[in-house]
């Protein structure tokens, strides 16, 4: 992952919508989520959530996927683990300390 990947899904979270999207496609795991469900959640309009699922996808940090008429929402766990070693690589100047990344045994 390079900066401009980094920055990119960084900016995506940066809004209190999205993160809260993308904590809802955390929580939901491999199974995903509608838009649909989504909007009722989180009491906006589908069209809004539209909007910020595609910076998202965008940043690399969610997927979708067809089902019949029907979009199916997953987070990106490999990207969102890749972001959150570039962010702790090196910590700690190089000596031992409690940061861990911790793999998500379902996902």
């Amino acid at each position: 992952m390079n900066e401009t990947d980094v920055v990119r899904a960084l900016g995506a979270l940066a809004q209190e919508t999205r993160l809260r999207i993308f904590r809802m496609l955390v929580v939901a795991g491999p199974k995903g989520v509608l838009p649909g469900h989504m909007a009722e959640a989180l009491d906006t309009s589908p069209t809004a959530i539209s909007f910020h699922l595609k910076e998202l996808v965008h940043a690399g940090l969610a997927s979708s996927e067809r089902d019949g008429r029907h979009l199916i929402y997953r987070a990106q766990f490999a990207q969102m683990n890749t972001l959150l070693g570039f962010l702790t690589a090196h910590c700690c100047e190089g000596q031992p300390c409690e940061v861990t990344a911790v793999a998500c045994d379902r996902c």
